[in-house]
């Protein structure tokens, strides 16, 4: 079953002049399914990114996750299911340093509304217990070590069961040891839990690992 479907995304960049940065970019992508793109800086992967997570809706074509197509949908609408169908891993954690780990984690469900705090709270647990981190939950998330933050930016995203993971470069600032923590995550989430992967890297070890990599180059993708 598709959970996402891209079909024949244009985009234009219009400063300093008019650019096309994706050609007639086709692909879907399955539940469960954990995909990298790959591609050399400047190919327009995390450009595709952005328009698969909704953030960007200045395209051409026609974008579908979960069933539901996007393109054209109000910002308020979108925002709405990005907090509930897509959970975001970058390459910086974007912690809220003040907070405790445990409270980081709950934001998205806080936000979403959907379920009681003692029940949100028994759930943010039980994502920091997938990522090795709940004997660090009432610390402040400054304390944690580069690899530490990003495990609970990982449980963070998870919260709210996402349909699709998307990440941007999510081992980007991580040693070999950390990526390969932060790898084995995303590879228990796919194929245990069903969730789906879509992570723009430059890492090889981590995209040669994943069950499927898309390569694109100027703009359009070259292999799938």
């Amino acid at each position: 079953m598709n959970v996402l479907s891209a079909s024949h995304i244009n985009k234009y960049f219009f400063e300093p002049e008019k650019f096309q940065v994706l050609q007639d970019v086709n692909f879907e992508v399955k539940k469960g399914e954990f995909l990298s793109i790959i591609g050399k800086s400047g190919c327009g992967k995390s450009t595709l990114l952005y328009i698969l997570s909704t953030m960007d809706t200045d395209y051409e074509g026609l974008l579908e996750v979960n069933g539901q197509r996007l393109t054209g949908l109000p910002q308020d609408t979108l925002a709405a299911f990005r907090n509930e169908h897509l959970g975001f891993v970058f390459q910086f954690h974007f912690l809220l340093p003040e907070f405790t780990v445990l409270q980081n984690v709950m934001l998205p469900a806080l936000k979403l509304g959907k379920y009681s705090n003692k029940e949100i709270e028994e759930r943010a647990y039980e994502k920091l217990r997938l990522v090795n981190m709940t004997e660090h939950a009432r610390k402040q998330s400054s304390k944690l070590s580069g690899g530490q933050q990003q495990r609970v930016a990982i449980a963070r995203a998870l919260i709210n069961d996402p349909a699709i993971i998307m990440g941007d470069e999510p081992t980007g600032n991580l040693d070999k040891a950390n990526s390969g923590l932060v790898f084995d995550i995303f590879r228990q989430i796919s194929h245990e839990n069903g969730q789906t992967i879509i992570t723009v890297t430059h890492d090889p070890d981590f995209a040669n690992g994943s069950d499927r990599i898309i390569e694109m180059s100027d703009g359009r993708i070259v292999r799938h």
